[in-house]
C-alpha cells in the first residue's frame, strides 16, 4: 500500500473473508464485544453490523482480509496519530524487540523508561511520571493521587465526558453513564459529581479533583467556551482542588497544538496521555507535579500501584521514535484540520471540533459511518442523542472525524467526495 495512497473497494462491505472470520470470532468472544451479523446474533439479540477484518496497515491506509483497502479516518480509535505503521517508529520497536523486550515493571526498570520520561517531563513541564497500559490506567493514577494529596474524597467531573471503561474509570463517566456504567451500580464509588460541560462552575469546595477533557471526544467532540478552562482551573485551585487534564484523545497534537489545555494559558497538576503516544503499542502516562505525586511517598519495596507491563522496554522505545516523529507533524495538523473542515462546511455541513479532531453534523451519523465503508472510508460517529436544558455546548451525534497526521490533500478530497455520494 502506498501511504498517500487512495482506497481501493473490490468486494461488498463486509467481503465474505471479513464475514467467515468474524463468525469464527463470534463462536468464543464474548458477545458483548463485537458487533455482529443478524444470522449469527439474532438469538441473542445483538447488532446486524458486521466490522471488516483488518490485515494489514499504513500510514493512512488499511486492508482488509479481502483485500480491500480503506481510508482510515479513525486513525485507530485516535492511535495511529504518525500513521500506521509508521517505519521509525516500528524499527525503535523491532530492535527493542531483539534485545529486551521486557523488563519488571516497578521491580527493574530498563534504560527506555528513563528516557521516556526524560522526553515527556521536557515536553509537558510536569516532573513525575507513572506508566499504565491504557488510557483508563492513567486516570486511574491521577484519581488514587488526587485522593492521597488532598484526603478528599469528592471528585467533579463532566456529563458527557469518557475516561475509559474500567471500574475505576466508571466513576467520572458523563457519557451514556446508565448503559455503560449502571449494570455495575454498587461497584462504582458514589463519590462523583457530573455538571454541565463548559456551563456554570461548580462548587469546589471540599472536592479532590476535577477531571476534564479539555475538548469532549467521545462524547461528540464538544468544545468549551473560550476561557472556562483557564476559569475552572482557578477555581478548582482556589478551593484546594487538584485540576486533571484527560487529553488521551486531545493530546500529542490531535488539535493541532501539544496539549489542547494549554491554549488557555494554564497548566494541570496531572495530565493523562495515551492513544498516539505509543505510535501502535499500548502505553499510556499520568504526569503530574512534584507536589501531586511526592503525595504517594516512597516504595517501601512493595509499589502500592504497579502492574507486570508498567513501563514495558517496547512500549518505551516506540514512545520515543513516535514523539520524534510527532515533533515533525504537530505543526501541520492545523492546516490540514483547516482543509478537511473547509470541504465539508462547502458541503452545507456544521463542523465543530479543532485541529484533526472533527464532528460532522449529518442526519443519522451511524447509517452515514456505514455507508462511507463502501467507499473506502472508515469513520465512526459520537455523542448522543438529546440534551439537557442547562448544556451550554453543542450535544447530540455526530461523524467523528480523527485521521492520521499524515493523511495527503487527495485523501482529504476523496473523503469530501465519498460524504457529498452518500448524502446525495
Amino acid at each position: 500500500m502506498q501511504n498517500d495512497g487512495l482506497p481501493v473497494v473490490r468486494t461488498r462491505v463486509p467481503g465474505p473473508s471479513s464475514e467467515a472470520w468474524v463468525d469464527r470470532l463470534a463462536q468464543h468472544e464474548c458477545p458483548a464485544i463485537t458487533a455482529r451479523r443478524a444470522r449469527r446474533a439474532a438469538a441473542l439479540g445483538l447488532a446486524d453490523d458486521d466490522p471488516v477484518v483488518w490485515s494489514r496497515a499504513s500510514g493512512a491506509l488499511v486492508e482488509d482480509v479481502d483485500g480491500n483497502t480503506f481510508l482510515d479516518f479513525t486513525a485507530g480509535f485516535g492511535v495511529a496519530a504518525v500513521g500506521h505503521a509508521h517505519p521509525a517508529v516500528v524499527a525503535a520497536g523491532q530492535a527493542q524487540l531483539a534485545r529486551l523486550p521486557h523488563a519488571m515493571g516497578d521491580a527493574f526498570p530498563d534504560p527506555t523508561r528513563v528516557r521516556l520520561m526524560e522526553a515527556l517531563t521536557a515536553r509537558t513541564g510536569l516532573p513525575r511520571v507513572v506508566f499504565g497500559s491504557s488510557g483508563s490506567d492513567a486516570v486511574e493514577v491521577a484519581l488514587k493521587t488526587a485522593r492521597l494529596a488532598t484526603g478528599r474524597r469528592r471528585f467533579v467531573a463532566f456529563r458527557r465526558g469518557y475516561h475509559g471503561l474500567s471500574l475505576g474509570a466508571l466513576g467520572p463517566l458523563g457519557y451514556k453513564r446508565g448503559d455503560f456504567a449502571g449494570p455495575f451500580d454498587g461497584l462504582v464509588g458514589g463519590q462523583w459529581e457530573l455538571h454541565p460541560f463548559g456551563g456554570a462552575l461548580p462548587d469546589l469546595r471540599e472536592v479532590a479533583a476535577v477531571l476534564v477533557e479539555p475538548v469532549q471526544g467521545r462524547g461528540g467532540v464538544r468544545v468549551p467556551p473560550k476561557g472556562w478552562l483557564a476559569a475552572l482551573g482557578a477555581a478548582a485551585r482556589a478551593a484546594g482542588a487538584l485540576v486533571i487534564w484527560d487529553e488521551i484523545y486531545t493530546g500529542l497534537g490531535r488539535t493541532g497544538v501539544w496539549f489542547r489545555g494549554e491554549v488557555e494559558g494554564t497548566q494541570p497538576d496531572l495530565l493523562c496521555i495515551g492513544k498516539a503516544l505509543g505510535g501502535g503499542f499500548p502505553i499510556s502516562a499520568c504526569l503530574g507535579t512534584a507536589a501531586a505525586m511526592d503525595a504517594w511517598g516512597a516504595s517501601r519495596g512493595e509499589a502500592i500501584h504497579t502492574q507486570t507491563f508498567l513501563g514495558n522496554p517496547v512500549g518505551c522505545a516506540m514512545a520515543l521514535a513516535a514523539l520524534d516523529v510527532l515533533g515533525d507533524l504537530v505543526p501541520t495538523v492545523a492546516a490540514r484540520g483547516e482543509r478537511l473542515r473547509s470541504g465539508i462546511e462547502a458541503l452545507g455541513l456544521r463542523v465543530r471540533g479543532e485541529g484533526l479532531l472533527l464532528g460532522v453534523e449529518v442526519p443519522d451519523p451511524l447509517r452515514v459511518s456505514r455507508a462511507l465503508m463502501a467507499h473506502g472510508v472508515l469513520v465512526l460517529p459520537s455523542g448522543d442523542v438529546g440534551a439537557d436544558a442547562d448544556e451550554p455546548v453543542p450535544g447530540g451525534m455526530v461523524l467523528c472525524l480523527t485521521p492520521p497526521f499524515v493523511v495527503s490533500d487527495a485523501q482529504i478530497h476523496h473523503f469530501h467526495q465519498a460524504l457529498a455520494a452518500v448524502l446525495a
